[in-house]
């Protein structure tokens, strides 16, 4: 299989993923049009036993756009190598890999990965994981996660997994992305979702339907005062030649600026 080099410039950008099921290929094209960075047809969860044929054939014939990636069964599953036999020479951008619980699982699979941490021991490994060669970025399964625990797929009963999760992606230096919101209907939830999703330090959220993309981007994209406040710090921080110094009140030195190098990063790539 033949994938993008490792730390690709599609997951350093990303910050929308809208998966879209792989039995319903008259909804790639409208998927693709949505705005979303990324668009992830799935061959997993929302494709039954019996279907799993039909959705791999699907994603096959689709694969060129270069925002178009796909998940494949569980590597160690009947379905999951027929998934990666199928995938062998072709080109996909960003391969997600579903309930990863060590790296090891990752061993064979080449080129640019995002395991999805999904159980309690993949939540364990995960700074392991996100190690491994080939990753670019990790995925917070919160829905297979929340029915392992018992707990509702909300915000309070994943707070200190989402945590874990977000320290794992960090020491492993790869971007966490956030699991979809599912209530379609509630945009001021996933408004407020994302945005604490951005203030923890997810770099991009997760999606199930098209019209979740634009309140996706609307919290998780730099606004342009936060992109001028960026560049005006930089400014500072340059003249006083790299050494930390007062500004509007605040203290700047090279951590903070990291963070405002990031933000206008963010804004670049989606000006």
């Amino acid at each position: 299989m033949t994938v993008e080099a490792p730390r690709n410039a599609l997951a350093a950008r990303m910050q929308s993923l809208l998966f879209v099921p792989g039995t319903h290929p008259d909804r790639f094209a409208g998927a693709l049009a949505s705005g979303a960075d990324a668009v992830c047809i799935d061959l997993e969860d929302s494709v039954p036993p019996d279907a799993k044929d039909e959705a791999r054939e699907a994603a096959l014939n689709a694969l060129g756009d270069p925002r178009l990636c796909i998940r494949i069964n569980g590597a160690g599953t009947k379905a999951g190598r027929a998934d990666l036999a199928a995938l062998e020479g072709g080109h996909v951008p960003l391969l997600l890999v579903p309930k990863v619980e060590g790296p090891d699982e990752l061993a064979g699979i080449h080129g640019s990965v995002v395991p999805l941490i999904e159980t309690p021991r993949g939540l364990r490994c995960a700074h392991e994981i996100g190690a491994a060669p080939g990753v670019v970025a990790m995925m917070f399964g919160g829905g297979d996660l929340s029915a392992e625990l018992g707990v509702a797929l909300a915000w309070e009963p994943l707070a200190h997994a989402r945590g874990a999760f977000l320290l794992a992606c960090a020491e492993a230096g790869v971007p966490a992305i956030d699991v979809p919101f599912i209530d379609l209907d509630d945009a001021a939830g996933l408004q407020e979702e994302t945005a604490r999703a951005k203030a923890l330090g997810f770099a991009a959220k997760a999606a199930i339907h098209p019209r979740q993309i634009a309140t996706i981007h609307a919290a998780m994209r730099p606004t342009a005062d936060e992109v001028a406040e960026a560049r005006d710090a930089h400014a500072a921080f340059r003249e006083a030649g790299g050494a930390a110094v007062r500004w509007r009140g605040r203290m700047l030195e090279a951590p903070l600026m990291r963070r405002y190098a990031r933000i206008l990063q963010q804004g670049e790539a989606h000006a």
